[in-house]
């Protein structure tokens, strides 16, 4: 299974860990068929580290702190499968602490940094086309759609 995440950068190919971190997908893939991610901006850049969206405080219109949002429910960490590596272009579960994801998540720039995020955030996928759009996004650009391919 994929995912292709839209931008006006480019467009992101994503396959999706879907024996690795199961409950992740299905919560990633039933918000992006049901349009969630769609005009959400990428709140948070931090070169050589990661860029993250999936805050529904930054859709237009929205009051609250981006970056604080969520879907109304919280999800599981999955750190114990196979692939929980933070290498260039995984996307990732963000969380304010253990099991505490829902829609926001990473992808990261690159492993340089991101060594320490193993075993505590869920990698539930990696970009294997259009990994170079990763570098061009800027905090504020939005995500335009993201599609799932079964």
């Amino acid at each position: 299974m994929q995912a292709i995440i839209k931008t006006a950068k480019g467009e992101m190919k994503v396959d999706l860990y879907t024996e690795d971190a199961p409950e992740t997908v299905a919560n990633f893939v039933k918000l992006a068929k049901d349009g969630y991610y769609d005009g959400l901006k990428f709140h948070r850049v931090l070169p050589n580290f990661v860029i993250q969206g999936g805050c529904p405080n930054t859709r237009e219109g929205e009051k609250g702190m981006p970056g604080t949002g969520g879907p109304g429910y919280q999800i599981d960490c999955e750190v114990s499968g196979g692939n929980q590596y933070h290498d260039r272009g995984v996307l990732s579960m963000a969380h304010a602490g253990k099991n505490s994801g829902g829609s926001q998540f990473f992808v990261c720039h690159s492993r340089d940094n991101t060594a320490h995020l193993d075993g505590v955030h869920t990698c539930f996928g990696k970009v294997t086309e259009g990994v170079d759009t990763v570098d061009e996004i800027s905090e504020g650009d939005g995500i335009e759609s993201i599609s799932i391919v079964d």
